[in-house]
């Protein structure tokens, strides 16, 4: 979150302690340039007076003239002539003056000036001020009052550049009288005309606005306008309200002219040891006439002693269409839950309590496991003896489901540890041997499911070998070519005791896990019997900068592989073949991965990626064999789907983002969006559509916000407010 405001910089701030170091000058009539002490008993920063020549007329009257400069803490004042009149109690100083603060960032410049001898009340005459190199201020007059406020007549302020060919700024605020408060750091115009190209678009009798150091103002956000079948024309209000240093308050309105009024919070809140946020909104609306609905969601960590942090997350819907309906996210299945975690060198700790809560059409949440609680602790070392790198892993899990039904409310509870070992040994040529070996015992108790034993012990040894052979070939021109083939052989008991499988139901085949020792995604899931992983890893670097790598493999067993999902290709004597295949040359990339059995493909995936400095382009297709129903996954059809996305960012003030999701055997667009933003220095503005089409009432956005840089904070791609031609 953002932190402390900063102090606030005006023109007349700054003739304070600037010319607290005439009156000390005083005291040392005379001299061209003097650098003067502290006071006795006090440690003020020095300051220093150089001028072409210094006076005193009389004894009341010290008079520094040409080329005047005062240095105070980092403040620069210069000037023709500075006159203190101590019988007047007055400090006239003749210009062009020039005021700069300790950053150089906020300036003011004048043609005269005259303060009170105390430095609270004074006056500027025909300045500008501009600050923190944002907004400038040009009026007749600038008064200093009460050592607090900066008062402006007659003004006009801009962050817009104003050159002799662009005497005309973008936008810019006239106003009768502005007055700066520099303790609360806001602005306040009267009779204020906001211009756009000189013609006025808005009239407000009173604007209030922070100054452009304020990171965390109280006020109006920029309000977005949206367009759905579900809500018609609808508006968007956010108020931001900030509640200290650390925290701080949303509050968003939303009307639609279809009968939709909906209110949403977001609250933050930052600790020294962690960070919390939680959002949510109260609708009503014509999609569900006389109901209220709504949505919290929250999220947060904290950093414990001991290196363990504390995480938890909260999410909780009225009705399964709420989220799609307010375009707020897809998610159709919700969790809520705590975790703490501990991660170390050699160390791992996890412990989880989550509860799930499905939106998803379909799915009957007293079947799912509703509530689960699991625990994790591994351990890695190198064993005495045998040498090499080991790990010990204890782990549990308990799920709940609500349905007393015998086999749909199946509730299980699982506790285990698992023993992993593997050392490599470098052969003659180069050959790269591996003995791995491992031990997995488990205790399962089963209530309401009467195809499984109530209690169930499951002990799992397995033996296995691994050789890589690495090839490599030097071309001529410095390019070279490695090759390396890989077998993997493993053996486990054939015979294991049958126990629900709760956690691998759903296993991908690519290239990360070609060799892996078990291809299941979790523990309930293990491969049986004799099997051998077999593959082969080829890549060239070419010495124009492109890299070509292919790998392809696939696994043989001694007995048919079951527990797998179709899907996956893994089931089986023999999984399908993977060929996995990458392209990349500097900012441009094709990914393909090809899962195929004898006479069909199973999957396919491709991605196209091209990056430039303020561009890129990328296209995926995925194609996936329809599915027939398996004990543990429904039928599925055909996918073919067809991604898109891009951005662009043109001469450092457009920027386009588009993304497109298209179904092909549904001959029906899934998803889309297009976002336009414009920025120059002085004023951005963003239009932002996007559609979702899906079986439920979608709502779909359109978003149109301005923003008028300068006040409150900076907008990426502004420029400082300094005219170059």
């Amino acid at each position: 979150m953002p932190g402390r405001p900063r102090q606030s910089r005006t023109a007349a701030g700054l003739l304070r302690p600037a010319l607290a170091a005439l009156m000390l000058a005083a005291a040392a009539p005379g001299v061209q340039a003097q650098t003067l002490p502290p006071a006795p008993g006090a440690k003020p920063p020095v300051a220093t007076l150089v001028a072409d020549k210094v006076t005193r007329e009389g004894k009341d009257k010290l008079i520094a003239s040409g080329h005047v400069v005062v240095l105070y803490n980092g403040r620069r004042l210069t000037a023709t002539s500075v006159v203190y009149d101590q019988t007047a109690g007055v400090i006239r100083i003749e210009g062009p003056l020039v005021l700069t603060d300790s950053t150089g960032k906020s300036t003011a410049i004048a043609d005269s000036a005259e303060l009170s001898a105390d430095l609270k009340n004074g006056i500027l005459r025909s300045a500008k001020l501009v600050l923190d190199e944002r907004v400038q201020f040009a009026s007749d007059e600038v008064d200093r009052v009460a050592g607090r406020y900066t008062v402006l007549g007659r003004t006009v302020a801009s962050s817009c550049r104003v050159c002799a060919a662009r005497p005309t700024p973008l936008w810019e605020i006239r106003a009768s009288k502005v007055v700066h408060d520099t303790v609360k750091h806001e602005i306040y115009f009267r009779n204020a005309r906001l211009r756009f190209l000189g013609i006025p678009v808005l009239y407000l009798p009173i604007l209030r606005v922070p100054d452009p150091t304020v990171t965390r103002a109280p006020g109006i956000l920029a309000p977005s306008f949206s367009s759905s079948t579900n809500f018609g024309f609808g508006v968007s209000l956010p108020y931001f309200v900030p509640l200290g240093p650390s925290r701080d308050v949303t509050l968003t309105p939303f009307i639609g002219t279809k009968d939709a009024r909906s209110l949403t919070m977001r609250y933050r809140q930052a600790f020294d040891t962690g960070a919390v946020e939680f959002q949510g909104a109260v609708s009503q609306d014509s999609v569900r006439k006389g109901a209220t609905r709504g949505y919290l969601f929250g999220s947060g960590q904290v950093f414990l002693p001991q290196d363990f942090t504390l995480k938890f997350q909260v999410q909780m819907v009225s009705d399964p269409f709420y989220l799609n309906n307010y375009g707020i996210t897809s998610l159709d299945r919700l969790m809520s839950g705590v975790e703490i975690t501990r991660t170390r060198r050699d160390e791992y700790v996890d412990g989880q309590v989550l509860q799930f809560h499905s939106i998803r059409s379909g799915e009957d949440n007293a079947t799912l496991p509703n509530r689960v609680v699991t625990g994790t602790y591994s351990r890695r070392f190198s064993p005495p003896g045998i040498g090499g790198q080991a790990e010990l892993s204890f782990r549990g899990m308990a799920l709940v489901r609500s349905s007393t039904a015998n086999g749909a409310g199946r509730d299980l509870t699982r506790g285990g540890a698992t023993l992993d070992w593997r050392r490599s040994w470098v052969l003659p040529h180069g050959v790269l041997f591996s003995a791995i070996g491992s031990l997995q015992g488990d205790v399962y108790l089963v209530g309401q499911d009467s195809a499984y034993a109530a209690n169930t012990i499951r002990t799992l040894p397995q033996l296995g070998v691994e050789l890589r052979w690495p090839l490599v070939r030097r071309e001529s021109g410095a390019g070279r070519q490695v090759l390396t083939p890989i077998a993997q052989v493993l053996w486990s008991p054939k015979n294991v005791a049958n126990v629900p499988n709760e956690d691998s139901q759903f296993s991908e085949f690519d290239a990360g896990n070609l060799f892996s020792t078990s291809h299941f995604s979790g523990i309930d899931g293990v491969e049986t019997g004799l099997r051998a992983n077999v593959g082969l890893a080829w890549t060239r670097y070419a010495p124009g900068g492109w890299t070509l790598g292919v790998t392809a493999g696939r696994i043989y067993r001694q007995s048919a592989a079951t527990g797998f999902d179709a899907a996956s290709g893994l089931n089986g004597m023999q999984s399908d073949w993977l060929l996995a295949g990458q392209i990349q040359r500097g900012g441009a990339q094709i990914i393909n991965r090809a899962v195929f059995g004898r006479r069909s493909i199973t999957k396919n995936e491709t991605r196209l990626q091209w990056t430039g400095r303020n561009w890129s382009v990328g296209s995926s297709y995925l194609w996936q064999a329809a599915q027939p129903a398996t004990a543990t996954s429904a039928a599925t059809s055909t996918t073919s789907e067809v991604l898109f996305d891009s951005s662009l960012s043109l001469y450092d003030r457009w920027r386009i983002t588009a993304s497109y999701h298209y179904s092909i055997p549904d001959h029906r667009v899934e998803s889309s969006s297009l976002g336009v933003t414009w920025t120059n220095e002085c004023l951005s503005v963003n239009v932002a559509f996007s559609k979702l089409f899906t079986n439920t009432p979608a709502f779909s956005p359109t978003l149109l916000s301005f923003t008028l840089v300068g006040f409150g904070g900076r907008v990426q791609g502004g420029r400082p407010s300094v005219c170059t031609g």
